[in-house]
């Protein structure tokens, strides 16, 4: 495999411009939590985009939160901190309604890394040909060895320059992973990230960011999956809202995520949800020790 590529591509930007939506583009499958509520993903995830010659390890991160409110979004941030340092080349996305200055962290961190980096202009098929230009030239002041490549996700433009571009700047380096996978995640992340994207669907204002979904029982049976999974949330009134008059909100987000992970795993599931109170949990270590969210 002399001449095989390989590489991390961590793609960094602020909440809700389409990082997630980009990642699972690029790979043909769902590894993200998409939402149009902001700071759905909340640590760097891998996927793979496999060729005969090239591995492309995408990164995930999480959006980047100006004003930490709790120390779960601190150790978010430090996911995208970490994400800098161990690039073979950052891809910062952005779109019209999120510009940076050059004072900003993100901009100036960016312009002191020694990775190849690319800047993607998300979304422009909401945009006029003169706004395009102007962004491009925007950016093109701002940053430093930067090339910039305007891409729309939904309306699948700019895929294949983008992934080029990328091929072309990764270094030579045998697979870090094997090519029949597409991620380094297992079964029970997924079913867990299903079950929150129901919860950020169903529910609004504070209740889908006070919640954490931990898988406690995923049983493999000869022709159906058993899972378990609790959700913690932070008060009582916010168990009481997502459980609802009856347990019917709590119902449907079991129903909706049931049906997706049945999908998922193409066998029937048995899913059972239990909603339990974890008084502060956003601000305790410990607790964000034990949901991987400090190493």
């Amino acid at each position: 495999m002399t001449s095989f590529k390989s590489g991390f591509v961590n793609i960094i930007g602020l909440p809700n411009v389409g990082k997630s939506s980009l990642v699972n583009y690029l790979i043909n499958d769902t590894l993200s939590v998409v939402n149009s509520k902001s700071q759905t993903t909340r640590q760097n995830i891998r996927g793979f985009l496999n060729g005969e010659d090239y591995q492309i390890v995408l990164v995930d991160t999480p959006g980047w939160i100006e004003n930490p409110a709790y120390q779960l979004q601190t150790e978010m941030n430090k996911c995208v901190e970490l994400a800098f340092e161990e690039s073979d080349i950052i891809l910062l996305v952005v779109d019209k309604y999120n510009q940076y200055t050059t004072e900003h962290h993100i901009i100036q961190t960016l312009n002191r890394s020694k990775a190849y980096k690319i800047l993607a202009i998300n979304k422009i098929d909401l945009y006029k040909q003169e706004e395009i230009q102007k962004l491009v030239d925007y950016y093109q002041d701002i940053l430093i060895d930067t090339i910039i490549l305007p891409i729309s996700v939904e309306s699948k433009i700019g895929k294949e320059k983008l992934i080029e571009t990328i091929i072309e700047k990764l270094p030579l380096h045998p697979p870090y992973f094997n090519l029949e996978d597409w991620t380094d995640k297992n079964t029970r992340f997924f079913c867990s990230e299903m079950i929150r994207e129901r919860i950020f669907s169903n529910y609004q204002k504070e209740i889908p960011y006070s919640t954490e979904v931990v898988i406690q029982k995923f049983k493999e049976q000869e022709d159906n999956v058993v899972i378990e999974a609790n959700i913690f949330v932070e008060r009582n009134s916010q168990k009481n809202i997502l459980i609802g008059h009856n347990g019917e909100k709590i119902k449907k987000v079991s129903m909706e995520a049931r049906e997706k992970i049945s999908t998922f795993l193409d066998t029937k599931v048995h899913l059972y949800l239990f909603v339990k109170v974890l008084d502060n949990w956003r601000n305790r270590e410990n607790v964000l020790k034990s949901f991987g969210y400090i190493q």
